[in-house]
């Protein structure tokens, strides 16, 4: 379902771009906004399952609790992460932890970094002492080269890093996987100092409430 769902989007936006000639701007901007919307609600749907069941089988965070929860988790995040090259940023209740693509993979390469694989299983040892979370991978590249390789290669590593968490004891019920390929850069694509911000895996760690079991 998730590959055709893919290779569906990727048909529209390479048409689209195909039509540069006739299209404008703005319907290309509509056009690549559908495609990111798309990926992103089909990683939302997966997020959701995974949140529900997870959640049966762990419990929920009480409502009053979810701030204290987070903090908590945050705070054992940016002590191990610390000086490791991973961003860590609070988003309301959610975490996200930002990976740039120079320390996580090799250049055009979807296997990780064994020197990135310590960062990893800090980050693992940190989630499986706070179980009532659930994570979403989110795999980004710049946009260099092929729109469907980089998509292919964006999907490719979000997996890698889903796999490798697998590996360090996180139970693959609670993460979700999707790949944004060139469709969702941090800055704009026109430097290579940019590009390489572009280039990236991103992690967000979303508490289990009430509403979700």
């Amino acid at each position: 379902m998730k590959k055709t769902l893919t290779l569906g989007l990727l048909t529209l936006a390479l048409t689209t771009a195909g039509c540069a000639s006739t299209a404008t701007n703005t319907q290309k901007g509509a056009a690549i906004g559908a495609v990111v919307g798309a990926l992103l609600g089909k990683a939302t749907g997966d997020n959701d399952k995974s949140r529900y069941a997870w959640g049966a089988a762990v419990g929920a965070i009480a409502g009053g609790a979810i701030g204290n929860y987070m903090d908590k988790q945050e705070a054992a995040l940016r002590e191990e992460l610390a000086d490791t090259g991973v961003q860590v940023e609070r988003e309301g209740d959610n975490l996200r932890l930002i990976m740039p693509g120079d320390i996580t993979f090799a250049t055009d390469s979807s296997s990780i970094s064994p020197n990135f694989n310590p960062v990893l299983h800090d980050v693992a040892a940190v989630v499986n002492n706070y179980e009532k979370t659930v994570l979403l991978i989110e795999g980004h590249t710049d946009d260099t080269g092929a729109e469907a390789y980089n998509q292919s290669l964006s999907e490719r590593r979000a997996q890698s890093v889903k796999n490798l968490l697998i590996s360090f004891n996180v139970h693959p019920t609670r993460i979700t996987t999707v790949g944004m390929g060139e469709y969702r850069p941090k800055v704009a694509n026109t430097s290579a100092a940019n590009r390489q911000l572009n280039r990236r895996v991103e992690l967000k760690i979303q508490p289990i409430t009430q509403n979700d079991v």
